[in-house]
């Protein structure tokens, strides 16, 4: 954890819903609705693995969701953060309809894309 991850798409269809994985188990406090969560992260397209964005790419200033659960950020990020711990890493990979849907966004994710994301869990509510 801390470093910028690489990340490897699999050559299959992607998942139907909303998948999460710890890839790394944190030990700190655990995001719930309501929380503000500081984040490092990287996103992928599925379709083709290429990173859109990432934090550690802007001196890695960590991103705050918050209020978690209606935060202005695509949806899978309000579900899929729920229940990851401080310092732990966590695999989240969004389909379309809690991402960007039908019109994919900034030319850089297509429309109707699946969305993979490695996220660092910095703090919540200012706690790391």
């Amino acid at each position: 954890m801390g470093a910028k991850p690489v990340v490897g798409v699999p050559d299959a269809a992607a998942p139907a819903g909303l998948l999460t994985f710890d890839v790394v188990e944190g030990s700190g406090a655990v995001a719930q609705a309501g929380d503000a969560v500081a984040v490092q992260y990287a996103g992928f397209n599925w379709s083709n693995g290429r990173e859109f964005d990432a934090s550690w790419n802007r001196g890695a200033q960590p991103f705050t969701v918050s209020p978690l659960g209606s935060a202005p950020v695509i949806q899978g990020w309000n579900d899929g953060l729920v229940g990851a711990r401080v310092g732990g890493r966590r695999l989240i990979v969004i389909p379309p309809e809690l991402g960007y849907g039908a019109s994919g966004a900034g030319g850089v994710i297509g429309p109707n894309e699946t969305l993979v994301f490695v996220v660092d869990v910095v703090s919540v509510n200012g706690k790391s």
